[in-house]
């Protein structure tokens, strides 16, 4: 191998490098781009260059120039254009390159199911707005019953009437319709409230529960003392009577029924718990028709009972409740499904709980639950995330019980796989500068919608002047040659409050800066919001969305409110109206 002096030629400072060794940063600067949405860095390229060309290590200081060229002529093209150079000099990177993890083809078997018997069960409380930790146990109770031909039951968990409202109800039906969640069964726990009240009075009958009065800072402070109470001690009689009493007589507070169980249990939860109280709120559906309702732990185990549930499936935060709930089914001589628990899934900084959106909404710092940052389903929606990318990036998600805190572009790179194909391409520029060009052969461009699927073409009416990046142009000089994507060539004449240029003509294979532009004549002037992360270390971020005001073409008049776009260089948006657009991700 000749010496590397010998591919070096110096002169005035600016290296020159043989073409070989041009050929291979430049894969290296390419390769870089591909991993890193279209963009690559000078020292990147540099330190990867050298790992892999020793012949560099000698002769840094004249191969930076070089270096800093290639990567401009980089950064300066497109994804697709990128995408192309690579696919016709340098296939092989895309043969070693996982852009993101093989999505699972399925779950682990669940134990002790049969085909054409499981039935699993989806069990939202209506008192609040679905959320990707809801999708999430969604998707994998369907998916459950698809590996099987089972059943799904939807059942709303809606006995507590403080904090259920009807468009709840609405929210999580439209959510999980937009997910393509098909139920085989739809009910609400409050159906069965009769039932309940039987099994409720079974358990006394039995002396499995009993109906105490004692003030609630008496209940908490035997729990931790680990004390029973003088009501405990109490007859069928008392219990039956007091029982009666919570339906007319008492008032909310003044007395409970308690699960018989274990006040010196380790677990707490056994501590003698709640199983029905006295709720005087209206409730959304029934109105005030009852008013003694039963806790979650007594109504879910009763319920999956009922429904004849197989497999219930469930966030890992009621792990600890579980040994209560095969107590209730043991005291009502029911039969036990399998349990399976999984972890609560959030995405980093986005949190889920109702007790921090709902603040963030009532002081006005997020728009409503649709609000771009958020991760309920409304706000992904309307940022552009697809039902598929939340379906596949959910089950690319091992079933463990470990915390999920995901980033969210884990899910952005679902996404994105998904999109690209079917966005189409349109030009925008921000903060613009005028290009005036001289000697244009034709007053119209047809351009691509897709540089590869067949999306067909958009004509794009031309006088004389575009619109470029400032960005983009702020190192112009005279003489200068640029290539205006779909335009064709030109070289900068001028520089003033405006930029002057000639055409040159339309030659693709040419080495010059690759931009982006907007006919000045007609371009639509529009806002992005860009949503950024809405916690930073558990404080709210201020500057979680950004707003920018770009120009783009026309042609964005003419797509449907919804629609996909891949602004060139920038990324997806999805649009939100005529004058607004929301950033997707890159």
């Amino acid at each position: 191998m000749k010496s590397f002096h010998y591919w070096i030629l110096l002169s005035k400072g600016v290296c020159s490098l043989d073409d070989n060794l041009k050929k291979e940063i430049r894969k290296i600067a390419l390769q870089n781009a591909f991993e890193h949405d279209g963009k690559t860095k000078d020292k990147a390229v540099l330190s990867k260059s050298l790992g892999t060309i020793p012949e560099l290590k000698n002769n840094v200081k004249e191969a930076i120039p070089e270096i800093a060229s290639i990567v401009s002529q980089v950064n300066g093209m497109s994804i697709e254009e990128q995408k192309t150079e690579i696919q016709n000099n340098f296939p092989e990177i895309l043969n070693v390159k996982e852009i993101v993890k093989e999505e699972r083809m399925g779950l682990p078997p669940l134990d002790g199911a049969e085909h054409g018997k499981v039935v699993t069960r989806f069990t939202p409380a209506p008192n609040g707005y679905p959320h990707i930790g809801h999708a999430k146990a969604a998707i994998i109770s369907e998916e459950y019953t698809k590996m099987y031909g089972g059943k799904l039951v939807l059942r709303f968990d809606d006995t507590n009437p403080e904090d259920t409202r009807l468009e709840y109800w609405a929210a999580i039906k439209v959510g999980l319709d937009w997910l393509g969640i098909k139920f085989d069964h739809e009910k609400n726990t409050s159906d069965d409230i009769e039932l309940l009240y039987d099994k409720c009075m079974e358990m006394i009958k039995k002396n499995h529960a009993y109906v105490c009065t004692c003030k609630r800072d008496t209940i908490s402070k035997n729990r931790k003392e680990m004390v029973s109470c003088e009501c405990s001690a109490g007859d069928l009689e008392q219990n039956e009577d007091r029982w009666k009493k919570m339906f007319d007589k008492y008032k909310p507070g003044e007395a409970i029924v308690r699960f018989r169980g274990d006040m010196e249990s380790k677990n707490t939860v056994m501590r003698d718990p709640v199983l029905f109280r006295i709720n005087d709120a209206r409730h959304p559906r029934l109105e005030e028709k009852y008013r003694v309702w039963p806790s979650y732990d007594f109504a879910v185990a009763v319920e999956d009972y009922t429904d004849n549930i197989t497999h219930a499936l469930r966030s890992k935060e009621y792990e600890l409740r579980n040994e209560l709930y095969h107590a209730i089914l043991d005291a009502l001589e029911m039969q036990h499904p399998k349990m399976l628990e999984f972890s609560r899934l959030e995405f980093k900084g986005m949190p889920v709980a109702k007790r921090v959106l709902r603040p963030l909404i009532d002081q006005g710092k997020v728009s409503s639950y649709d609000d771009p940052r958020l991760p309920t389903l409304e706000a992904l929606k309307r940022r552009g995330i697809t039902p598929e990318a939340i379906r596949k990036f959910t089950l690319s998600l091992s079933l463990t019980k470990a915390d999920t805190l995901a980033p969210f572009d884990s899910l952005e790179a679902f996404n994105r796989k998904i999109v690209d194909e079917n966005s189409i391409r349109l030009f925008m520029v921000k903060d613009p500068k005028t290009l005036k060009i001289s000697n244009l052969p034709n007053s119209t461009v047809e351009l691509p919608n897709h540089p590869s699927n067949k999306m067909g073409t958009r004509k794009v009416t031309i006088e004389d002047s575009v619109f470029l990046s400032s960005e983009d142009v702020k190192d112009l000089k005279v003489g200068d040659q640029l290539r205006l994507m779909g335009l064709g060539n030109v070289k900068i004449t001028s520089i003033n409050s405006e930029i002057d240029a000639e055409f040159t003509g339309d030659d693709h294979d040419v080495n010059f800066m690759k931009l982006q532009w907007v006919s000045k004549k007609n371009a639509h002037e529009l806002k992005i919001l860009i949503p950024q992360q809405l916690f930073v270390n558990d404080k709210f971020n201020e500057e979680s969305l950004e707003e920018i005001h770009v120009y783009t073409e026309p042609h964005y008049l003419e797509l449907n409110n919804d629609e996909e776009i891949q602004f060139v260089r920038f990324g997806y948006c999805r649009k939100d109206s005529s004058k607004q657009a929301i950033f997707t991700h890159k």
